[in-house]
């Protein structure tokens, strides 16, 4: 076997048909991370859901900085509990074969990137499960510049990590003790966080409620979906505020009467500067269908 092997990862992400790295990961744009930064969990959560990806969010974390949005892609590996002939056998390989150096957790971090984000199913271990420090986040932060750390099992140096401004990092629980007895059985593989799976070049959304993993193709159309969502929201919420609709009308299916009001609204309010990249030639074909043959379900997923 070999760690973060590129076929391999190409192999796990056919339907991506973008840019990719060198070590095969989707490489989702940076423009497209940073409209995924703005928007909310349950937002990311729907056009997911609705696509029939129903194990992509875990929420059963401690956060280094609560309130920061995390957004990156993700770079995933898997250990287990240490059984000596495969823990010498893969240590080996990797030093000899593929000159790493160090601890298997430091292969990881050696290997990010700008905007990365590093994964790791420690199979919740804390005790001599804790995958970094504070010498390891400072390289997370080095190499990352704005990524960090989703680690289902142990940290360890918390009151220096949270000094680390421009990275996040969700994690099982904290111990004084090194890590110890575990061994690395796949870099850049599918990774169980909890009850989510991450693939590598997923982009890993960090929020104050939990994690969710949006799988690379699926990105963009995520962030449209859930833009669209947000600006009828805000639209939405000022009309309530004028009493110019109920919310049963806001809720349910728009007329064409309330679609034109939006567009009017769309193309000229500063509320909804931010989403004037979006198009709306679906919806308002949807809406036309629901005047002429009566009210069908909604399209905001």
């Amino acid at each position: 076997m070999k760690f973060n092997n590129a076929e391999d990862t190409i192999q796990l992400s056919p339907l991506w048909e973008g840019e990719r790295f060198p070590d095969g990961r989707p490489k989702v744009p940076s423009s497209v991370l940073d409209r995924l930064s703005r928007i909310t969990l349950e937002e990311a959560w729907g056009p997911l859901w609705s696509r029939g990806y129903h194990y992509q969010f875990e929420g059963e974390f401690k956060i280094i900085h609560p309130g920061k949005i995390m957004v990156g892609r993700a770079v995933t590996a898997v250990m287990v509990p240490k059984r000596p002939d495969l823990h010498d056998t893969l240590m080996n390989y990797g030093h000899e074969q593929e000159g790493r150096r160090g601890f298997f957790n430091q292969w990881v971090i050696d290997s990010l990137g700008e905007e990365d984000v590093v994964v790791i199913d420690m199979f919740d271990k804390i005790y001599q499960g804790t995958y970094v420090g504070g010498n390891l986040s400072t390289a997370i932060s080095t190499r990352t510049k704005s990524g960090g750390a989703v680690i289902w099992g142990g940290i360890r140096d918390n009151q220096q990590i949270e000094k680390i401004d421009n990275i996040n990092v969700y994690y099982r629980g904290s111990d004084p003790t090194a890590i110890a007895d575990v061994t690395m059985v796949g870099m850049n593989v599918p990774a169980r966080i909890g009850r989510a799976v991450c693939l590598p070049g997923d982009v890993v959304l960090g929020t104050p409620a939990g994690v969710i993993f949006i799988p690379a193709h699926l990105a963009e159309l995520t962030a449209t979906h859930a833009e669209k969502s947000q600006v009828r929201d805000v639209f939405g919420f000022a009309r309530l505020n004028a009493n110019v609709y109920t919310t049963a009308q806001i809720d349910a299916a728009w007329t064409m009467a309330m679609w034109q009001d939006f567009m009017d609204w769309f193309e000229s309010d500063n509320a909804a500067a931010p989403y004037q990249h979006l198009t709306w030639e679906r919806e308002l074909e949807e809406a036309r269908r629901n005047e002429d043959n009566g009210p069908s379900s909604d399209v905001r997923l």
